[in-house]
């Protein structure tokens, strides 16, 4: 349902996930999404994740890999489901990565490469399915960032990153995506980048582009994932730098960099 009549009449129709994010950014000053890999984890381990990511105060779950080595992608979901009452968010690597027992899934368009695979083939397969489960959809324009090395997703996409130095860039391509017709911009420096998303970057494309904006890749500390939201992003995306210190407190601890406002 839209969030308010103004969106009733003249904007999209927000599913209440979509509206969750938003009113999250805003009331808290930003959201906390922990990002669980089913190619790095059994069910019970996700499971357990995400019960530990409820506890600690995270805002949103996202299940999703850029391997795709991992022939039980619903089960990974269904785990996460399981362990909180979190809403749990595919973040999809490979239009297999599709489950019913998610809350949504963001439909990524990798804009900042020029790989027609995962700016719309993979999108054309996976459609129907997500049609027929009527998972909530979350357009969203993906743009990755050069984290000092090569990542996953660079890898298995066949794309090149923006240049870090280079915010032009990726104000072009936000503004592309918002004309484009989608919702949501998500910056990646990449699972396990080296450097995360540079702030200046973060900061030009939220004052150009009146899109809420995701980070992550490379953010492993409160004070980084901070300086990000107070630059202007909406959401914080932190995963494989956890697994190795799951505890609430240590989520906690992160939540409290990116929320704001208490």
């Amino acid at each position: 349902m839209p969030s308010t009549s103004e969106d009733l009449h003249h904007g999209p129709e927000y599913g209440p996930i979509e509206i969750r994010f938003r009113e999250t950014a805003r009331e808290r000053g930003g959201c906390f999404c922990v990002l669980l890999d089913p190619d790095r984890n059994t069910p019970d381990e996700l499971s357990r994740a995400a019960e530990i990511c409820q506890e600690g105060g995270a805002d949103f779950i996202f299940v999703g890999s850029s391997l795709v080595l991992s022939s039980t992608f619903g089960r990974a979901v269904a785990a996460a489901k399981k362990g909180s009452e979190l809403p749990v968010v595919i973040f999809p690597g490979h239009s297999s990565q599709v489950s019913g027992d998610a809350d949504a899934i963001l439909f990524l368009s990798l804009i900042s490469g020029r790989n027609p695979e995962y700016l719309i083939g993979q999108h054309v397969v996976a459609a129907p399915l997500i049609h027929d489960l009527g998972l909530e959809v979350i357009p969203t324009g993906y743009m990755l960032v050069d984290s000092g090395h090569i990542t996953s997703v660079q890898f298995m996409s066949m794309t090149a990153p923006m240049p870090r130095n280079k915010p032009d860039i990726a104000v072009a391509h936000g503004l592309a995506a918002k004309f484009l017709g989608m919702r949501f911009l998500y910056l990646e420096g990449g699972s396990g980048g080296e450097h995360d998303v540079p702030v200046e970057i973060v900061r030009e494309v939220t004052q150009a582009v009146d899109l809420p904006l995701i980070v992550g890749g490379g953010i492993r500390t409160p004070e980084a994932a901070r300086a990000k939201v107070e630059a202007g992003a909406a959401c914080i995306v932190m995963g494989n730098s956890l697994e190795d210190m799951w505890t609430p407190e240590v989520v906690r601890e992160l939540a409290e960099g990116v929320h704001l406002k208490e």
